[in-house]
């Protein structure tokens, strides 16, 4: 009988109930609102879905994300299985393969037709300036400070991959899930500030059709812009040229095998293995604290300010342009790809119906990316990495 007692009282050692703490109940529990968001309302689903679940299974069996080690008798323990999707985090291996299935999957030719869109793309970066400073009010250093900043570009990739490059994978679980939050929650956070600094009036303005872009124009773009901005930024090579090398393969139409796998195959596992390693970075014990609650709030108001930013030069351009410009394009500057887009779109449709607008923004959003991207390789030059 106490054989039996014994092996009853081991297992139920061995459950999850015997070591869970109040703070993992609630990251739980903040994981299956993230399930919920992504599955019932579509919030980035592809994103949030991973996420979500890698948060829910670290707090649940947090040595899923267990380093390797060595006991005291010499033999080698390895380590848990997310650990090692997150040492591609870490390397910034994922990130850089994440933009080059970006810019396959992406045409440029709005913003090369219309090239003022780079000034729009550019606007969108306030917010990741103004957070910078922000964080060092905060007390964060200057590295951190950097890295939180990122969020403000709504570039989930950009934000790992500069975390990495400085330093900072302490704070890269709260960093990454707080971009990807808000990047989940641009349908949401977008719609009032544009309202707010928009007239119905320029809500309604209808711009003319894009020109047509040639083929040719379409495959210098990723070549001109690969040497030009790694010439003045070489660490912003991994992403801006893996997006420009991605965009090429789509638009070269000699490599369709190597489209298809860069755009789906490969764009998908690595979104799987980035997404659950991020979220299993989420623990109890590295998310609730103060810390994180500053990393979400400067997030939030960085992206609000880039939001705002694009907005508002979007308004000045219109005035400049005797309303050719629909002001609502510019809060595309900000890099979610397509979502930004989208609710540009979808706001400029609620003013009026007939009123098309996801081409013309997708110009800003795109020079979004590559505008993050710069201002990744700005810091890290700063910085001397």
């Amino acid at each position: 009988m106490s054989g039996i007692t014994q092996t009853l009282g081991n297992l139920l050692d061995q459950t999850a109930f015997m070591n869970l703490k109040v703070g993992n109940y609630l990251m739980i529990v903040v994981a299956l609102v993230f399930l919920y968001l992504a599955i019932k309302h579509g919030f980035e689903p592809l994103l949030l879905v991973p996420i979500a679940f890698g948060m829910l299974l670290v707090n649940i069996y947090p040595d899923i994300m267990a380093e390797p080690y060595v006991d005291s008798a010499g033999i080698e323990h390895a380590g848990g299985l997310l650990h090692y999707f997150f040492t591609l985090d870490e390397w910034s291996l994922l990130p850089s393969l994440i933009f080059m299935g970006v810019g396959a999957m992406t045409d440029f030719g709005p913003l090369i037709a219309n090239p003022i869109s780079f000034i729009m793309g550019a606007a969108a970066q306030l917010g990741i300036y103004v957070a910078y400073f922000l964080a060092i009010l905060f007390g964060f250093n200057g590295k951190a400070a950097a890295a939180i900043s990122i969020i403000g570009g709504a570039d989930g990739p950009t934000s790992i991959f500069l975390c990495g490059k400085l330093g900072q994978t302490s704070l890269m679980g709260p960093i990454a899930v707080a971009a990807y939050s808000y990047m989940s929650l641009v349908p949401i956070i977008q719609p009032p500030i544009m309202k707010l600094f928009t007239t119905e009036e320029e809500r309604k303005i209808k711009m003319s059709q894009l020109r047509p872009v040639s083929k040719l124009e379409k495959i210098l773009f990723p070549i001109v812009i690969s040497i030009v901005v790694c010439l003045l930024l070489p660490s912003t090579a991994p992403l801006v040229g893996m997006l420009m090398l991605g965009n090429l393969f789509r638009e070269s139409g000699v490599v369709h095998q190597l489209t298809e796998t860069a755009s789906n195959a490969m764009m998908y596992i690595v979104v799987i293995l980035l997404g659950t390693s991020v979220g299993a970075t989420t623990s109890a014990e590295a998310f609730l604290n103060v810390t994180t609650l500053k990393i979400v709030a400067l997030g939030l108001i960085a992206f609000m300010f880039g939001t705002t930013g694009g907005v508002l030069l979007g308004k000045l351009l219109c005035k400049l342009t005797n309303g050719r410009i629909n002001p609502l394009i510019g809060s595309a500057g900000v890099s979610a790809v397509p979502m930004a887009a989208r609710v540009s779109q979808k706001v400029g449709a609620e003013a009026d119906p007939t009123n098309f607008l996801l081409m013309h923004a997708m110009g800003p959003n795109v020079a979004g990316v590559i505008g993050t991207a710069v201002a990744a390789g700005t810091f890290m030059a700063i910085f001397g990495v």
